[in-house]
């Protein structure tokens, strides 16, 4: 049976001091992400952009972040960016600019399940009930 995670919220505040305990994800360190650097957005890319022959935007971006499409227009692979701001830096034109508010995206793969206890390891960190694996009816 398919199984969902359950978080109680009330269960992550310590009745003591009020305080906050969130437990301890592994997801930013997880492999198949490539770390949470990766999938933080600090940069984007506006409709002005003038399709430059010679891309110096590309050219300088350490994580190959940005490329041309078929059409010759700039894409940024928002996974990659590390928001560096080189792009921002090299483009002659002002075309690529910072977000006024950063975003983070990311998702729980249950990335490290351990099927001999039906465990993962933010529910081993997490106050005892605070987050719990329920069968999907």
């Amino acid at each position: 049976m398919s199984k969902k995670i359950l978080i109680d919220l009330a269960k992550f505040r310590d009745p003591k001091d009020g305080k906050y305990n969130f437990g301890e994800c592994i997801y930013n360190y997880h492999p198949n992400n490539i770390g949470m650097k990766s999938i933080v957005e600090k940069a984007m890319m506006l409709f002005t952009c003038r399709k430059c022959e010679d891309s110096p935007c590309i050219a300088i971006c350490p994580e190959e972040a940005l490329e041309k499409d078929d059409n010759g227009f700039i894409v940024r692979a928002s996974n990659l960016c590390i928001g560096c701001q080189s792009c921002v830096a090299v483009c002659p034109f002002g075309s690529i600019m910072n977000e006024v508010y950063t975003s983070k995206k990311s998702i729980c793969d249950l990335c490290d399940f351990d099927d001999n206890t039906e465990s993962l390891k933010c529910m081993e960190t997490a106050p005892e009930g605070a987050i719990t694996l329920v069968d999907i009816v």
